[in-house]
């Protein structure tokens, strides 16, 4: 099946409720049973067709009652209010999965596994995050925050760590980091002192490039 040719390139940050690695990158079961997270996307130079998405921002709110492959999600996908509408359109439909191969990104994964889906948010998104100090700072006005840091040590050293993932549908390479996010709205949640994972992320229509 052809799809829509298109591209993302640029950084992700984010965080859940395992403890710090989180199993689920490894298709273990998840630290508490349940797996609940959050992730801020900029996309610094992208497209979908011919449709231009430099420069705007994207994300999305996760919760499954068990492993993320007995399904049975919920979703709410939050995206840049500064987006026209074609930018709107195709956020949308990268968020959800559509015109890539199944199963090919994290995306695809995500949404195949969720059954309940609430109302897209169109807001300000703020983006702060510096990969090589373990920093983000997310805040998607009216819906969510997240605030992501580095794992400190009994020494009070920094620690750093990275988790390889050659055959990742997210990235290759990620940071791992310590977070916590407010979500409001229909599914409200607080998480605490969880697994954060920073990152770039360079996806097209066949999954993880680079």
């Amino acid at each position: 099946m052809a799809h829509v040719d298109w591209e993302l390139h640029g950084l992700e940050f984010g965080n859940c409720n395992c403890d710090y690695s989180c199993p689920c990158q490894f298709e273990a079961k998840p630290t508490h049973g349940d797996c609940r997270g959050i992730g801020f996307f900029k996309i610094d130079k992208g497209h979908f067709g011919d449709v231009s998405l430099d420069g705007l921002k994207m994300g999305a709110v996760y919760d499954w009652p068990a492993t993320i492959p007995e399904g049975n999600g919920k979703c709410q996908i939050f995206i840049d209010e500064n987006a026209d509408e074609a930018q709107r359109d195709a956020l949308y439909r990268l968020s959800m999965g559509e015109e890539a191969e199944p199963f090919s990104n994290i995306f695809t994964v995500y949404t195949a596994t969720c059954t309940t889906f609430h109302d897209t948010v169109y807001t300000d998104i703020l983006f702060e995050m510096d990969m090589d100090k373990r920093t983000g700072h997310g805040v998607a006005k009216g819906l969510c925050e997240t605030i992501a840091e580095p794992i400190i040590g009994f020494g009070g050293d920094e620690h750093r760590a990275q988790i390889h993932l050659p055959k990742g549908i997210e990235c290759r390479v990620m940071e791992a980091g310590k977070g916590s996010c407010t979500v409001e709205g229909p599914m409200a949640m607080k998480l605490d002192d969880g697994f954060a994972q920073f990152n770039e992320v360079h996806l097209n229509q066949n999954g993880v490039m680079g």
